[in-house]
C-alpha cells in the first residue's frame, strides 16, 4: 500500500487559516470557521501527524473502500454536519426535514453537529480512515478543497446513481462539474457559498459601485474599501475583473492579480483585508464597499436598509460544502437516499428558507415562495440563470501552487 506523504505547511500556509479568525461579530460562527479553512492547507495536527505516525493511506483505488452495507437491516443514517446548518422548529429541538425523511422511509437519522472546522474534523476521522476502519459516520459535509483531497486519497466512496434520481436531475448546472469531482461521482453539494460585492449606500453617498475595478480605482472610495483575507475569494474576484477565469488561470495571471491588488494597497485604496469582521465595518460605514460572502449579505440586508450588493458583469466566485460518504460506512444506501431526499425541491426549499445559503437544487423557487417569498426572490439564495451563468469556481491547486500562491498573498495582506 502506498505511503501517504503529507503536505508540509509553510509559514504563509499556516497563517492562512488564522487570517479569517480575527475578530468581528461572526468571527466564531460556522461560516467564518468554514471560510478560514479554505486556504487549502490542512493544519499541522491534521495531515502532518498522519505521516508522522507512519500511517499509510487506505483505499486509494477509485471509489474508495466500501464495507458490507447494512442499510436493509439497520434503518439508520449517521450524519455529521456543521452547526446551525439544518432547519430547526420553534422549539429548537426538532429538525422537520429529518422527521419527514424518517416518516417517509422508516430510516432514522442520527444527526450530529460535530463539524466546527475542516481541519479539526479531519483530525477526528483520519486515524480510522487511514487504518481502513469505519468512522462511525455514513454522511459528512466537507468544504470543496477538503472533499477534493479526500477523493484523491480514496477515502470517500463512489456514489450509486441508481439511488440518486432527484439529485442527478435537479442539481443546478453551475455545480455539476467541479474539476476535483467531474460529474459529481463522489459528492453532491449541500449548499453553495457565493462571493459578491457588498456596499453601504449611505457611506457611498452617490458613488456607483458595479465592479472590482470600481473598488480598486475610484478615488472617491480611497481608504473605504475592504477585501477578504481568503486568497481564493479576493484573488478570484480580481482575476474575473481582469478577464481571467479562476478555473483556468496561469502563474502569470495570478501574479498580475496580486500586483493589481498591491497597487491598491500601496495607494491606500484598500483599507484592510478582513475575515468576517467586515460585516461590522460595512454596517458602520467604515467600509463603503467590500468583497463579501452572500450568506452574510442576506443577514445584513435584513438588519440594515443601507446594505445592498451587486454581481459584477465579470462574474463572481462560488464554492460549495459537499455531502460525501466516507470509506467503510455501514449504511451507504441509506445515506444516498438522504442525499437524494434533499434534492427534492420541496425539501431543498424548507432547508433554504431556514439557513439562507445558495441552494444547489433546481426547481426550488415555487416551493420556497410558499414559505418565504422574499427568500424565493433573493438571487443570493436562488440564483436565476443569468446569475448562475456568472458563477466561477477557483480551480484546484497543486501543493506547489498552494505554497507559492499563499506566500504571495500573505505578503500582500501582511499576514
Amino acid at each position: 500500500m502506498e505511503q501517504y506523504e503529507p503536505d508540509r505547511l509553510t509559514p504563509p500556509e499556516a497563517a492562512a487559516p488564522r487570517r479569517g479568525l480575527r475578530g468581528g461579530r461572526a468571527a466564531l460562527t460556522r461560516r467564518s470557521l468554514l471560510r478560514a479553512a479554505t486556504g487549502g492547507a490542512l493544519a499541522a495536527g491534521g495531515l502532518g501527524t498522519l505521516a508522522a505516525c507512519g500511517i499509510p493511506a487506505a483505499g486509494r483505488s477509485p471509489g474508495g473502500t466500501s464495507a458490507q452495507d447494512h442499510s436493509a437491516t439497520e434503518k439508520v443514517v449517521n450524519f455529521s454536519n456543521w452547526t446551525e446548518y439544518l432547519d430547526v422548529d420553534d422549539s429548537g429541538k426538532r429538525h422537520p426535514t429529518l422527521e419527514t425523511f424518517r416518516e417517509r422511509t422508516g430510516i432514522r437519522v442520527d444527526y450530529t453537529e460535530d463539524i466546527n472546522d475542516n481541519n479539526e474534523f479531519f483530525g477526528k476521522i483520519k486515524p480510522q480512515l487511514a487504518a481502513g476502519q469505519d468512522t462511525g459516520r455514513d454522511l459528512i459535509v466537507l468544504t470543496d478543497w477538503l472533499a477534493a483531497r479526500m477523493i484523491r486519497l480514496g477515502w470517500v466512496q463512489k456514489l450509486d446513481p441508481a439511488n440518486l434520481p432527484h439529485a442527478y436531475t435537479n442539481l443546478s448546472a453551475q455545480f455539476r462539474d467541479p474539476d476535483w469531482d467531474p460529474g459529481r461521482a463522489y459528492s453532491y453539494p449541500w449548499q453553495g457559498i457565493s462571493t459578491v460585492i457588498a456596499f453601504n449606500n449611505k457611506a457611498l453617498d452617490g458613488i456607483e459601485v458595479r465592479s472590482v475595478s470600481d473598488l480598486l480605482d475610484n478615488p472617491g472610495l480611497k481608504g473605504r474599501v475592504g477585501f477578504l483575507s481568503e486568497m481564493r475569494d479576493s484573488v478570484g474576484m480580481t482575476l474575473l475583473d481582469m478577464g481571467k477565469d479562476p478555473a483556468k488561470f496561469t502563474d502569470d495571471d495570478y501574479d498580475a492579480a496580486i500586483a493589481r491588488l498591491q497597487r491598491a494597497v500601496d495607494k491606500g485604496q484598500i483599507r484592510r483585508f478582513t475575515g468576517n469582521d467586515y460585516t461590522s465595518d460595512l454596517s458602520k460605514g467604515d467600509f463603503a464597499a467590500c468583497i463579501a460572502w452572500a450568506g452574510d449579505v442576506v443577514q445584513l440586508k435584513a438588519d440594515n436598509p443601507h446594505i445592498d450588493f451587486v454581481i459584477p458583469d465579470s462574474g463572481y466566485v462560488t464554492s460549495t460544502d459537499n455531502l460525501c460518504v466516507p470509506n467503510k460506512a455501514r449504511h451507504k444506501t441509506n445515506a444516498e437516499r438522504l442525499i437524494d431526499f434533499y434534492y427534492e425541491p420541496a425539501q431543498a426549499a424548507a432547508l433554504a428558507a431556514y439557513i439562507n445559503y445558495v441552494t444547489p437544487v433546481d426547481g426550488v423557487k415555487p416551493y420556497l415562495a410558499k414559505i418565504d417569498q422574499g427568500a424565493a426572490d433573493n438571487p443570493l439564495i436562488v440564483p436565476d440563470r443569468a446569475m448562475q451563468a456568472k458563477s466561477h469556481a477557483f480551480r484546484s491547486l497543486s501543493q506547489k501552487e498552494e505554497t507559492a500562491y499563499e506566500g504571495k498573498f500573505a505578503k500582500l495582506t501582511g499576514a
